[in-house]
């Protein structure tokens, strides 16, 4: 069995997808630059995956490669990296024959689609990051149509989950503040409905995806549960774990800019904003109906995260 590479190993997703890849391989390799063990057998690899040539050489042998690498959270950073690195990972994929998996997210989607995202939803970007988003996409599909690239995309909402404190905003934005007693920030209105994506869910789905055949050459939505809360609902949900008050604040431009000196994943949230001020609902049928899989429920996910992050 030949080996299956993540490369940015060490992020929310690619921790969960090494948990749930030993169903499927004994081999997995894990690049990063500072890549840590998640499974006993895990062969570790360290790279700068901004140089080519070891972006090749993570590659060399792989069957399967994952993409969830998590750059810098700066429009800057990304407009200068993102498109040179994917075009090593596509050559290098090619160049070895294995098979490209994207961990992908739903910037590219048109703002006025976002109340029932399918995969089918318009790619129209509202923001410069989406921008870059969606020249990834075009460079992995081109390839696909072309022929000579076997690859697929792995979509995913928002996300939350156990053990991924200053990556998901939902946390820092709500959970934190309310399980120390503070009011919550949420973005815009908290009257509009806001899907996440469980990222124990979202691993075993991209590795499930990578290792079926029939899955390749298309994109796929991660499972996420149905019936997504409004900011308020989620707001009073988690007040009443943490047994407080469902205080909040509405957090405009200017203070998530503030608090965006303390909380890096915050500091460039302002454009994004739009992805609160109407109902952001994600739809994952295609990948339910084809897996038979049961996303985890808002209720359990959030247990699962106070009993990880919160025991006390």
């Amino acid at each position: 069995m030949t080996k299956q590479t993540i490369l940015g190993a060490g992020g929310a997703i690619g921790v969960e997808l090494a948990k749930a890849l030993p169903k499927y391989t004994d081999k997995i390799r894990l690049v990063s630059r500072n890549p840590q063990k998640v499974n006993e057998k895990d062969e570790l690899m360290k790279a700068d995956l901004l140089n080519p040539k070891e972006v090749d050489k993570a590659i060399n042998g792989s069957s399967v490669v994952y993409v969830t690498i998590g750059f810098p959270y700066s429009y800057k950073f990304w407009k200068a990296n993102w498109a040179p690195f994917m075009r090593s990972v596509i050559d290098a994929c090619k160049r070895h024959d294995a098979k490209l998996v994207f961990f992908d997210n739903i910037y590219m989607y048109d703002q006025n689609h976002l109340n029932g995202m399918t995969e089918e939803t318009p790619i129209n970007p509202p923001s410069k990051k989406g921008e870059v988003r969606a020249e990834l996409v075009k460079m992995i599909m081109d390839e696909v149509d072309k022929g000579t690239l076997t690859a697929l995309i792995a979509r995913a909402a928002d996300f939350y989950g156990p053990g991924i404190k200053n990556t998901s905003v939902l946390t820092e934005m709500v959970i934190d503040p309310l399980s120390k007693g503070k009011p919550a920030d949420w973005m815009g209105s908290v009257h509009f409905k806001h899907a996440f994506t469980y990222t124990p869910d979202a691993g075993k789905a991209t590795a499930l995806l990578g290792n079926t055949d029939s899955a390749f050459n298309q994109v796929w939505h991660m499972p996420t549960a149905k019936n997504a809360p409004s900011g308020k609902e989620w707001i009073e949900q988690i007040a009443s774990a943490f047994n407080t008050k469902p205080k909040h604040r509405v957090a405009s431009k200017f203070i998530l800019k503030m608090i965006g000196i303390f909380i890096p994943v915050l500091r460039e949230m302002p454009e994004m904003i739009y992805q609160y001020d109407r109902d952001y609902v994600f739809n994952s049928d295609k990948f339910e109906k084809a897996f038979n899989f049961k996303p985890t429920s808002y209720e359990d996910g959030l247990k699962e995260i106070i009993k990880t992050d919160y025991p006390n």
